[in-house]
């Protein structure tokens, strides 16, 4: 915690609180709690009441659609990039996603996640149909395929899609297109304002642990959030891949990334917030954990066969080998068996003191 710097009127306690009852927090303060494992448990317990209160003790769950694991783009960090030659790459077909989906509705899930690789193959037209067909089923649909134009945004917006995921990974520019080469942070920007400007639930994130990455500017990250009123964040752990470059980097840290996510809802209290794979990768019964800590989404994968252990962003990914069957019925227990429930209804975010 050397260097940061905590506000006169009390001690980090005091900044929990603080978050807690105002859900503001300068940057500083923010800084000093990533920065201080002793306030983690406490950190998580008033998230945890501020989830409830303003989300209630529902947990939305929303089935993961991996459709194409083909990408134009080079990100060091991920198993997908364009130069691993090591990975098997697939496609699926209209009707294979489509079908998915279907299934997806028969065991109770509300919401698909259609995600992909910046798989161009997939021009906004054939998507936007694919989309139309997914709607036609009462789900609602996300996507989550990377950076397009405003036009195309604007196709799938019409054609239906409720919800868009595109992770910031981190508000350092430096850092952002050290790791993302031949990508512009800027444009990163523009395509999440584009996405607000449609009318798209908008949902971003943060990578914990790449290289270079602050503790400043991951509490910079959770502003931005802030600013840009993100109706969902995702947070992970940097996970190495060794057929990437990063693959003899550091792992993210799993405490550093939940007091992220407890701050994110202190910070964002009507904000979706998922336990990631990644988090249950690191460490078992990570997702309960987060889960405990102020998030409230799960989204279980719903590809099946070779794709499903395909979409290989990093090693050793739980549940790989599962059926989507068992992963819905594994999850839904495990959240009964923390005394919350599976929530019906389609998960969008609730405005409680705001519109917009």
């Amino acid at each position: 915690m050397e260097g940061c710097i905590v506000q006169q009127d009390g001690s980090l306690e005091a900044l929990v609180w603080q978050a807690e009852a105002q859900h503001r927090l300068s940057r500083e303060a923010i800084t000093a709690l990533l920065a201080a494992p002793e306030v983690e448990e406490s950190l998580a317990a008033a998230a945890d009441r501020v989830r409830r209160a303003f989300v209630g003790d529902g947990v939305h769950l929303r089935g993961l659609i991996e459709f194409s694991n083909l990408c134009r783009q080079d990100c060091m960090y991920c198993g997908l990039r364009r130069d691993n030659g090591r990975v098997e790459r697939y496609r699926l077909s209209a009707d294979a996603i489509v079908e998915l989906a279907r299934k997806a509705k028969g065991y109770g899930y509300q919401t698909v996640v259609l995600q992909s690789g910046e798989d161009i193959y997939f021009t906004a037209e054939r998507l936007a149909a694919i989309v139309r067909r997914i709607k036609a089923l009462d789900l609602a649909v996300t996507l989550s395929v990377g950076e397009r134009s405003y036009e195309e945004y604007a196709l799938w917006r019409a054609a239906g899609a409720d919800r868009y995921l595109l992770r910031i990974e981190t508000t350092d520019e430096a850092v952002y297109e050290r790791w993302d080469p031949g990508m512009a942070y800027a444009n990163r920007v523009r395509c999440l304002r584009d996405l607000r400007a449609l009318g798209y639930e908008v949902g971003t994130g943060t990578l914990v642990g790449l290289p270079g990455q602050s503790l400043t500017s991951i509490a910079d990250d959770i502003l931005f959030y802030q600013q840009i009123d993100a109706d969902m964040v995702g947070i992970g752990p940097l996970i190495p891949n060794p057929d990437t470059p990063l693959g003899t980097a550091a792992p993210g840290d799993f405490h550093l990334t939940r007091r992220m996510v407890s701050l994110l809802r202190l910070l964002l209290p009507e904000a979706n917030i998922p336990a990631t794979t990644a988090m249950e990768t690191m460490m078992p019964h990570g997702r309960e954990l987060i889960l405990a800590s102020g998030a409230n989404v799960v989204m279980p994968n719903v590809t099946e066969g070779d794709p499903r252990r395909n979409y290989a962003l990093y090693p050793g990914k739980v549940c790989v080998a599962d059926t989507p069957a068992a992963c819905r019925s594994c999850m839904s227990g495990r959240i009964r068996a923390m005394g919350r429930f599976v929530a019906k209804d389609k998960g969008f975010r609730h405005h409680r003191q705001h519109g917009g």
